[in-house]
């Protein structure tokens, strides 16, 4: 039977075109299943509004570096085809065919659907033309004192050129008549973002039900602008305006090895993208005249598949402004808070003759670790009482010697920096990473590593060539004779506000084979180590890939040899050509394999003779799913990994990663039934099929609903009741003949 499934292997070219889906439609199809979480009316209603955002931003992103780089190749008469077998110029017009019917579909859910529906919540946003006369009043006098000083028109005509306009920016095209000459002109209006995209109404002026006035009454800022016009062009005739908003592609081009300072170049980067690149994307509305689309089009230099027309408001991404209001506790998800996680809990009684218990923080960090690993999995458990104590807890204490860590993205008031910062002041030899590279992240990044050097902190800005990706933190600290090094080692940054939307795993630990691979690593990225081998972690470029390889390839050695094959993996995207390869292999072998790839998958399930063991699902909620778990069965004798890398090439070849083992049983055991209630999930759910779309799961007739998210939730704050009651009739999802 083995020698069977050998020669097979070698009678198909796994590498075809045919069994790989291409990446850019993969990712449309993510952003489609965002899309229809604003859509499922069992989504609160604010929520659907920020989902509706969410797949505005992702579009914008998505555009500025993917989109961007396509229509550079076709500009470049890039020939080279992509792993499914498309040219760059296909794959732009496929995303076209593919995206066009989802931004109508997103316009027209929010014009007819939630609109209205909104009003019914007494949520009224309103068209300036809809107003009464004392709200037009409003709204005047606040557009000559609020938004009149920081409007700037520019006039269009041969002494004054096409302006600039900047990147995302939303602006109105507007055509005034000179009333003495009949003669016309082209102008622009940049709706400022300094002031709020939706000007709220007073509530006294608000609409009023039963002699209450609403939650919010408003209108969209360019269209108090736009009924204000006269003010800004004074004795001309304001023929027509129309709104219009531009992409431009925002990804850095850094030739790292020419470069004598890394962070000069990336500065000297970042004022040219906030002067912007190319435009790829013209936004307008769909009743807008044929003169104002082309001359838009010439002076842009754009063409006709660059234009995308709506139905209504450009620039849904700033309904997430709805989310900040008090509104009645259905109309949003209910809040969540995360608990300390249970090792570091303080329990005392208050009262000896009561069952009621008070939990407080107070166990010391580094003797929790001392007496075994710590798994730590955010938001369900906090980021602050955890990784945010630990990195403080070290500043502070006299024993530690030593802090070091990567900072690939953090927030804007981070409560790790000023730790660091405390931690050089008292004398500690401090080193971070700051990764100058993370897209989008690049200003707040250098601002950090500045004020990190003015203290003394010890900044590295990354190695040549490479992102560093990693989430590691070493501490190293003085006990009695000897010196012990404790290490996180995560699969998200450490930054504490993502931590309470994006789901992550952190692993504590002191073993001492982990903490001295950490070290190296760190060797690795501050000196000119040339590190071969680790003695327990994954690290890329050095030696993630092959693991990897090496791990699937000893599954299907035990299913060819007639054991149980099983893997299990969970990860943000999957996209690399060699190991979709050695999952093909795997499953043609018999290995049974589920994969939970939130985003990008290019991996084709079950197709027959290649991908028939394989089963793919997607899991969109309320959390971000951003943690990378790695399950592998090897015969009973299980091996499960967390860490920062997707099975994507730039992860696997292009950027230092760090994937590490769970040794710890009782943690692996935790991970194991992590990855079932995942993969139980009938509500957030999402199977791929074959030809790369999605088909939601839904609960069966006598099946209760099981949302993944809200199982952990329940878990993390009665972990007794829901581990006895409901993991176990999951862990079959995970273990093989069970």
């Amino acid at each position: 039977m083995a020698k069977s499934k050998k020669t097979t292997n070698q009678q198909i070219n796994l590498n075809d075109t045919q069994y790989y889906l291409n990446r850019e439609l993969s990712w449309l199809e993510f952003n489609s299943r965002v899309l229809h979480e604003a859509l499922d009316s069992r989504t609160p209603l604010l929520e659907r509004l920020k989902f509706l955002a969410i797949f505005s931003s992702n579009l914008d992103e998505f555009f500025m570096v993917r989109v961007a780089v396509l229509k550079q190749q076709v500009e470049a008469k890039v020939s080279q085809l992509s792993f499914d077998g498309r040219t760059p110029q296909q794959q732009l017009d496929d995303i076209s065919f593919v995206l066009r019917p989802l931004v109508a579909q997103q316009h027209q859910h929010f014009e007819q659907v939630l609109r209205p529906l909104l009003a019914n919540h007494n949520i009224h946003i309103l068209d300036y033309i809809d107003l009464t006369e004392k709200q037009r009043k409003y709204l005047d006098n606040y557009f000559e004192e609020q938004i009149f000083p920081v409007i700037t028109p520019l006039a269009v005509d041969p002494s004054h050129p096409f302006p600039y306009i900047s990147n995302l920016s939303l602006n109105l095209a507007v055509v005034v008549k000179n009333p003495e000459t009949e003669e016309e002109f082209f102008a622009r209006v940049k709706v400022p973002k300094v002031l709020p995209r939706f000007l709220p109404l007073p509530p006294e002026l608000g609409i009023q039900r039963h002699g209450k006035p609403a939650l919010w009454t408003g209108v969209p800022l360019e269209q108090a602008i736009a009924h204000n016009l006269e003010s800004l062009f004074p004795g001309m005739n304001i023929q027509e305006y129309h709104p219009f908003r531009i992409t431009r592609d925002a990804d850095l081009e850094l030739e790292e090895d020419e470069a004598d300072d890394l962070l000069l170049l990336i500065e000297q980067e970042l004022r040219k993208r906030r002067v912007g690149g190319t435009p790829v994307r013209l936004e307008i509305q769909s009743q807008t005249p044929d003169v104002i689309r082309n001359r838009l089009l010439q002076d842009l230099e754009l063409t006709e598949s660059d234009v995308y027309e709506v139905d209504g408001l450009l620039g849904l991404h700033d309904l997430m402004y709805f989310m900040s209001l008090s509104v009645p506790a259905e109309l949003k998800d209910p809040p969540w808070q995360s608990v300390v996680p249970p090792r570091l809990q303080r329990i005392r009684e208050v009262n000896p003759s009561s069952e009621v218990l008070e939990i407080e923080e107070g166990r010391d960090f580094f003797a929790v670790i001392r007496e075994r690993d710590l798994l730590v999995h955010h938001p369900y458990q906090s980021f602050t009482a955890s990784v945010v104590r630990f990195i403080t807890s070290a500043a502070h204490d006299p024993n530690v010697l030593a802090i070091k860590m990567t900072l690939y993205r953090t927030s804007g008031d981070s409560p790790i920096i000023n730790a660091l910062i405390a931690a050089a002041e008292n004398g500690k030899q401090v080193s971070v990473l700051v990764e100058l590279k993370a897209r989008f992240d690049e200003e707040n990044n250098i601002f950090w590593a500045k004020r990190l050097e003015s203290v003394g902190v010890h900044v590295v800005y990354g190695l040549v060539g490479l992102k560093t990706h990693s989430k590691i933190v070493m501490v190293v600290r003085r006990e009695q004779d000897r010196i012990r090094r404790y290490v996180h080692i995560g699969t998200g940054n450490y930054n504490p506000k993502t931590a309470r939307l994006y789901t992550d795993l952190g692993l504590f630990t002191c073993q001492e084979d982990l903490g001295a691979d950490v070290t190296d690593v760190f060797n690795f990225l501050t000196g000119y180590s040339r590190q071969k081998s680790y003695r327990k972690l994954l690290v890329a470029p050095v030696n993630l890939r092959d693991r990897f390889v090496g791990l699937i390839e000893r599954e299907i050695e035990n299913a060819q040899k007639g054991f149980s094959g099983r893997i299990v993996a969970k990860m943000n995207s999957l996209v690399d050509p060699q190991i979709i390869s050695e999952l093909y292999k795997a499953s043609r072998a018999g290995v049974q394999i589920d994969l939970i790839v939130r985003g990008i998958c290019c991996l084709r399930p079950g197709l027959k003779d290649i991908s028939e063991n394989i089963r793919v699902i997607s899991i969109v909620g309320r959390f971000l799913e951003h943690s990378r778990i790695f399950y592998f069965y090897n015969n009973g004798e299980e091996e499960i990994y967390i860490g920062s890398a997707d099975w994507m090439p730039r992860n696997l070849d292009r950027r230092v990663e760090v994937v590490t083992p769970i040794l710890d049983p009782d943690i692996a055991k935790d991970l194991q039934e992590i990855l079932g209630i995942m993969l139980a999930d009938n509500r957030q759910a999402w199977e791929l099929q074959p030809d790369g779309s999605y088909i939601q799961r839904r609960p069966g007739e006598d099946c209760p609903e099981a949302s993944s998210q809200k199982i952990l939730m329940s878990m993390a704050l009665n972990p007794p009741a829901i581990t006895s009651n409901l993991m176990n009739s999951r862990k079959s999802y995970v273990y093989p003949d069970k």
